[in-house]
């Protein structure tokens, strides 16, 4: 029988494709150049740039804190030269560029215009966006330096500037992303980044520095990041409350007419944190699914999306790895027909009853946030419920009520040919990157005019003091030879620093039934309960383990000390000395727990403490034995989900150690 085709043309339609991306930078300005001219090459239609912790956090390489994290989880940039051999043959004006990037926002965007100043490309050609949400940072994501009032302020000022003078320019990707991954429902992402939308759009109105007549344009220019997890029906009903609210909220709250401006305009990068170090070629599935869930429903489709890769559970991705997640993006664009209808969810009762739930439980939520003055004032209490969710997320995997393949169903399984030889499969940043890095900032700041450089410092500390707009000082800043480290450091002295919540409470009590038996074994312990440091040293942020072993360990029965994140080794170790501890966690996701560990036991060596040590974080296979051989007593991954097994064998541990001294 001949195939004819009944499709009415009404619901035909021919779409351009989403901005393509990779997010990727590692080691040094020109290796990153030279893989992001590779992907270009390729097809990738967007740059999407990942800094290094020093980077983000305000640090030079040669600070302390920075020792081990330089280049580790992205491009280190410390001054004008980096930024411009970072996009050396990157055609500015033509070039659409993301660059995650928070508390440190201002100043990379003012390095990269005052790279466009140099190379005379007019600021009204370029396109591209800083990510610059704050609030995400105290709630998730742990890379802050300022109190929230002072990032609030930089925030408004690069709005403002850039909505003058750089129009095609996003200055704020408000970003639930994160959100996700610290255990927010869909319900919760919403709220909290339309929260975050309104005390920032707020925030401009009351600085006056935009007239009423451009601040329909401040509108148009905020964009969002949003994830997607694997449920990705829920997930396209997600986005489209996310669509819709924030067009009825642009409208009523802000009068804004210009349907134009009023467009929910976001990009994403799919849940990371779903994607596994047990079977990780499973997590080719889970990506092209979860690219599914915001791409499939034309009238909530992302203008820019980038894939994770398969194996970055496991470390970075390697070129080919970036070039397989790039190749899934070109093959649901040109092969599939995904762009070829109308919303395909037109009509349906399921895709509306969703959507009715999820955007009455947001607007729920919004509503508290908003009565309690918005979400800056919010931020202690919003922390412990996401703690709250994570937790309860983390419980029902754990209990199977959540299926993870091959991880807690199905796991058993044949070797991959993926994997290769240990330690091919993923890529392993120079190790001399940190030594280099040092050796160039001290030849850049020993050739620049001193002059020019403490007139524009003195200049950059004047704007911040009397509240005046910090973008022209902090380019001129660049242009004169200003570093990372002395920018933040710069502002450091006048806003001062910040230690954000770190929501325990709000996760207490979820375990306690199920670790009955282990609180039992521990009220019997003769010498009481265990006292247990939960510490992250180095500049990772990425808190949320921490965090769920230390919740878990209290409703165990253990005494835990978790005073946040970015400890110094040597401040972890008179922790333990002064809190009198009987075992010391160590979170590291970073790449950098070799470093720091050893300096961890060096210090404790040095202060005569004498407690083991365990570590979780993302520790490739080969790095094992060398933590062992430190002293190391345990090493726990993501493919150890089950937390009542990690505190049963940190509670043998303080055993055996108790026994030893008795």
């Amino acid at each position: 029988m001949e195939y004819q085709d009944h499709t009415s043309q009404q619901w035909r339609s021919h779409e351009e494709p989403w901005v393509m991306r990779t997010y990727s930078g590692h080691s040094s300005s020109k290796a990153s150049n030279e893989l992001y001219r590779t992907n270009l090459a390729k097809g990738q239609t967007g740059l999407s740039i990942a800094f290094d912790l020093p980077t983000q956090l305000g640090y030079n390489p040669d600070h302390p804190q920075a020792r081990g994290e330089v280049g580790k989880v992205g491009v280190p940039v410390v001054h004008l030269r980096h930024m411009e051999e970072l996009l050396r043959e990157i055609p500015l004006g033509k070039m659409n560029t993301s660059m995650t990037i928070n508390a440190t926002a201002p100043w990379l965007l003012g390095l990269y215009l005052a790279m466009a100043k140099t190379q005379g490309v007019p600021f009204a050609t370029l396109s591209g966006t800083t990510q610059n949400d704050i609030v995400k940072e105290y709630l998730s994501r742990g890379t802050f330096i300022f109190p929230p009032q002072h990032s609030q302020r930089l925030t408004v000022d690069t709005i403002a500037y850039t909505v003058r003078n750089v129009p095609k320019w996003n200055p704020i990707n408000v970003c639930s992303y994160h959100l996700q991954e610290a255990g927010a429902t869909p319900a919760q992402e919403i709220a909290y980044s339309l929260a975050t939308a309104i005390s920032i759009l707020d925030a401009v109105q009351a600085s006056e520095q935009v007239s009423p007549s451009d601040f329909p344009k401040v509108v148009g220019r905020i964009s969002f990041f949003c994830n997607a997890g694997i449920r990705f029906i829920e997930e396209t009903a997600k986005m489209k409350s996310f669509t819709r609210m924030w067009d009825k909220l642009t409208e009523q709250r802000y009068g804004i007419s210009d349907a134009r401006f009023r467009r929910f305009r976001y990009g994403v990068q799919v849940n990371s944190l779903g994607l596994t170090e047990s079977q990780p070629e499973n997590n080719i599935p889970r990506i092209v699914l979860e690219a599914l869930g915001v791409t499939l429903a034309k009238d909530a489709r992302a203008r820019a999306l980038q894939l994770p890769a398969w194996n970055e559970a496991m470390g970075l991705p390697r070129p080919w790895d970036q070039q397989w997640s790039l190749r899934t993006q070109q093959i649901l664009a040109f092969e599939t027909d995904l762009l070829e209808y109308k919303d395909i969810f037109d009509g349906s009762y399921v895709m509306e009853s969703l959507i009715q739930e999820v955007s009455s439980e947001a607007q729920r939520e919004l509503d508290e946030i908003i009565e309690s003055g918005g979400v800056f004032e919010m931020i202690d209490e919003l922390k412990a419920r996401l703690v709250k969710s994570q937790s309860e997320r983390i419980s029902k995997i754990e209990n199977g009520e959540i299926t993870v393949v091959g991880v807690n169903r199905f796991t058993e399984s044949e070797i991959s040919p993926l994997s290769g030889d240990e330690g091919t499969h993923f890529l392993v940043t120079d190790a001399e990157a940190e030594t280099a890095l040092i050796e160039d900032l001290q030849s850049w700041r020993a050739n620049r005019s001193a002059l020019a450089f403490e007139k524009a410092r003195n200049a950059l500390a004047c704007a911040a003091r009397e509240r005046t707009n910090i973008m022209e000082p902090t380019i001129t800043f660049a242009l004169a030879g200003g570093t990372t480290g002395e920018w933040a450091d710069t502002l450091r002295d006048i806003f001062g620093e910040y230690r954000a919540p770190t929501g325990l409470l709000g996760g207490s009590g979820q375990r306690k039934s199920s670790l009955s038996h282990l609180a039992d074994a521990i009220r019997s312990l003769p010498d009481g309960p265990p006292r247990l440091l939960v510490a992250k040293p180095g500049l990772d942020g990425h808190s949320n383990g921490a965090e769920q072993i230390s919740v878990a360990a209290r409703d165990a029965g253990f005494e835990v000390i978790y005073e946040g994140i970015r400890l110094t080794p040597k401040q972890i170790s008179i922790a333990a000395r002064d809190e009198d501890v009987d075992i010391v966690g160590v979170s590291i996701l970073s790449g950098s727990h070799l470093q720091l560990v050893a300096d961890l036991i060096k210090e404790m060596r040095d202060l005569e403490v004498q407690v083991p040590i365990v570590v979780g974080g993302i520790i490739p296979e080969k790095d094992r034995e060398p933590l062992f051989a430190l002293g190391v007593k345990a090493i726990y991954t993501p493919k150890d989900y089950k937390i009542e097994a990690i505190l049963k064998e940190m509670l043998e541990i303080v055993v055996e150690r108790r026994a030893g001294e008795s």
